[in-house]
């Protein structure tokens, strides 16, 4: 009898969208391996719900938070539900950005000088000298990143919106100039390494990453191999130290003109990417000889508690 698969998708995040279009993909392949499949858009009612559906593992394709911060992982370990993806702590962590790094750094991860301000000091000062990058503490796929040039000459008010829906908090880190590079782990093995290019800018942000065209995925194969398996050491030495299960996804900018050596830096560690048509870990499986239906299916096999 085949395994009923319970496929959370949509959540209560700024990722929703997303969400929804990788947990449809996920579902529809799991189902051509042979699942027997529940698609659920998942609310607040979400042990209920399971309680009732009573499947056998959970694949979990939410994003941002709720779905990839702890929470829901908190939810299926009281239930006792297996489910794809890291557990409750790595979760947690990895979607804190500015405790990520102290982690990842500890661990030999190099990553960009930063500090954690209120959304208001950072509104009223430059607290660093531009270039730099503002970003929510706590969101994912670029949602509310905003890059402050050098040629700005005030920091920017956006932050002050009595609608803004980011967080109290934001991380101010040094702007990166250089390639941007991207690395999936499976398990214990990093994947190859693949170089995006945003077709209208600079910055890969939510448009680049989800709009058709957006942007163009290359696979790094004219990085020197010492670059190129430092990317993937890194990927998996990050996966490591924050404590992640099952895929994660690391991102890197590699600045080539840095000090005439190159500079190799770690910006963010994802811990559920994206699986939709135009992600990266299904393109970074795909190299690697697996399909897509071949990749959901590990990830399913992979799945537990007390993870």
């Amino acid at each position: 009898m085949s395994k009923h698969v319970a496929v959370l998708m949509g959540g209560l995040s700024s990722e929703r969208p997303v969400s929804l279009w990788s947990g449809a993909a996920c579902a529809t392949a799991l189902e051509g391996q042979g699942y027997r499949v529940s698609r659920l858009d998942v609310g607040r009612d979400l042990a209920q719900a399971l309680t009732r559906l009573k499947p056998d593992v959970v694949f979990n394709a939410l994003h941002g938070r709720f779905g990839e911060d702890g929470i829901v992982q908190g939810i299926l370990e009281m239930l006792q539900i297996p489910y794809t993806h890291s557990g409750v702590l790595a979760s947690a962590l990895a979607m804190q950005k500015d405790r990520a790094k102290a982690v990842m750094a500890a661990a030999g991860v190099p990553v960009a000088e930063g500090v954690t301000v209120s959304r208001f000091e950072a509104a009223s000062r430059h607290v660093l000298p531009a270039p730099y990058v503002i970003k929510p503490v706590s969101e994912g796929s670029s949602v509310g990143v905003i890059v402050v040039h050098s040629d700005r000459t005030h920091p920017p008010q956006e932050l002050l919106r009595d609608d803004w829906p980011y967080g109290e908090s934001v991380l101010v880190e040094t702007y990166i100039p250089g390639r941007e590079l991207t690395c999936a782990v499976m398990g214990d093995r990093p994947l190859g390494v693949i170089e995006i290019r945003p077709t209208g800018g600079d910055l890969y942000d939510f448009e680049a990453k989800y709009s058709k065209g957006g942007s163009v995925h290359v696979l790094a194969t004219d990085l020197k191999p010492f670059v190129y398996q430092n990317v993937q050491e890194l990927a998996l030495t990050a996966h490591r130290a924050l404590g992640c299960r099952g895929v994660s996804r690391a991102d890197f900018r590699f600045d080539e003109e840095a000090d005439g050596t190159g500079r190799l830096i770690c910006l963010e560690v994802n811990t559920q990417p994206g699986m939709t048509a135009t992600s990266l870990v299904p393109e970074l499986a795909a190299h690697a000889g697996l399909s897509f239906g071949e990749l959901v299916q590990w990830m399913v096999e992979d799945a537990s508690f007390e993870r």
